[in-house]
């Protein structure tokens, strides 16, 4: 394994960043952060002790809970979706296998299997394509090592769904061709239009990873999972797990497990939140004629594209909108794209800086 900072990372304001004065985080990709006093939760006096290796059952039972056709057995609890990616990477992947990797894409997904050395191809999701997978194009990539293919949807970064059949279709082709398919589904539970089903439920080569920290605002508690229905699959993904960290914590999980419990309640006031701050930023984007978009179907971020280079160039751009302004944006470099592209992310910060950044951006292209 040879590990590489990713620039996201590295960049990320959490980290630093290189600037101080941000007024205006427009990176964040998830919701706003949620306190435990926001979710009406109190820990109690655990045990802190060794929890189930593949998570609480009851944690497990509720991951799944809206598909009936899957059950515990069929999730296993990682940290984060970041541990689930890597624990199908690491699993499945050697230097000799080959992976088909959806791009542009979010940075570990390309970054582990780099990692692990293995061979690498890319299939491309285009603005001009409306960022649509062509599934002619996708099976003309597919070489005899190829081991896996790996895709998000909804996607990040431009929000875009699959349908229901683009869905099967690749799950169909994944299975002729004899490779498994990783789908990551971290946004899923916030859409705007009819829902998927667990991209795991098409088949035991399926495999579904996700989380509670973009669409319940918790990702401090590092707790994400994969599903799959292979029991052979599954018992790999154990052993990876417990080769890794053994288990979960006892306090993540009872958090989850009580956020998980009010799924319902909680995602039907955050898809409010979330699609008025869509509108928003569509009207925003309506008016704003340097900027072009594919406006998204799910999920809390979109990707806008520059139609006319501003002055200094994107880099300029950049710097002035972080300097002068106090806004920060996702580059197009951080997924190895051209930074005429970047990411906002409109569910984190509240709506008073959500609008001043829109405003800011303007600003800065036209300066």
């Amino acid at each position: 394994m040879r590990y590489i900072r990713m620039p996201i990372e590295v960049e990320s304001p959490e980290e630093g960043g290189g600037c101080q004065n941000i007024r205006a985080n427009l990176v964040e990709s998830s919701i706003a952060d949620k306190s435990l006093s926001q979710l009406n939760l109190s820990i109690p006096d655990l045990k802190l002790q060794y929890t189930g290796h593949r998570g609480s059952e009851r944690l497990r039972q509720l991951v799944v809970s809206e598909a009936p056709s899957l059950n515990p057995e069929n999730v296993l609890i990682t940290t984060g979706t970041a541990g689930a990616l890597f624990i199908v990477a690491t699993s499945l992947l050697a230097t000799k296998d080959h992976i088909l990797i959806v791009q542009p894409n979010y940075a570990i997904n390309l970054a582990t299997p780099r990692a692990i050395e293995c061979e690498i191809g890319y299939f491309d999701l285009t603005f001009d394509n409306g960022f649509r997978i062509n599934l002619a194009a996708l099976e003309a990539a597919i070489k005899p090592n190829t081991r896996l293919i790996s895709l998000t949807n909804p996607h990040n970064p431009s929000g875009q769904m699959m349908t229901r059949d683009e869905l099967e279709s690749v799950a169909k082709l994944a299975l002729n061709k004899g490779c498994y398919l990783l789908v990551d589904e971290i946004y899923k539970d916030i859409t705007f239009g009819e829902a998927l089903p667990i991209a795991a439920t098409f088949g035991d080569h399926v495999i579904s990873v996700g989380s509670v920290s973009k669409c319940f605002g918790i990702p401090g508690t590092r707790i994400g999972w994969l599903i799959n229905t292979s029991e052979r699959l599954m018992e790999t993904f154990l052993a990876a797990k417990e080769q890794i960290n053994i288990c979960g914590s006892v306090m993540d999980e009872w958090i989850a497990e009580n956020v998980l419990s009010q799924r319902q309640k909680l995602l039907t006031a955050t898809s409010i939140d979330i699609k008025a701050r869509l509108d928003f930023v569509a009207s925003w984007v309506a008016k704003e004629e340097r900027l072009d978009w594919i406006q998204p179907q799910a999920g809390m971020v979109c990707l806008l594209r520059m139609n006319q280079i501003p002055t200094g160039g994107p880099t300029a751009f950049y710097h002035r909108l972080a300097e002068k302004y106090g806004v920060w944006v996702a580059p197009g470099r951080w997924f190895e794209m051209d930074d005429i592209y970047f990411r906002i992310g409109y569910g984190w910060p509240d709506l008073k800086d959500l609008e001043y950044g829109l405003e800011k951006i303007s600003a800065a292209l036209h300066e």
